[in-house]
């Protein structure tokens, strides 16, 4: 299950960054967040 939410944190980093790259600032900022949540310092708020 960790490594299906660090595969899932990567995605959603990724496409926030895409997303900041055309200039869609909220939704990159959005996605940028909640892969952070998801990721190492967030496993602790899906288990």
């Amino acid at each position: 299950m960790d490594l299906l939410l660090w595969i899932l944190a990567v995605i959603l980093v990724v496409a926030g960054i895409l997303a900041l790259f055309r200039r869609q600032i909220l939704w990159g900022v959005v996605l940028i967040i909640v892969g952070l949540l998801v990721g190492p310092g967030g496993v602790s708020i899906f288990t």
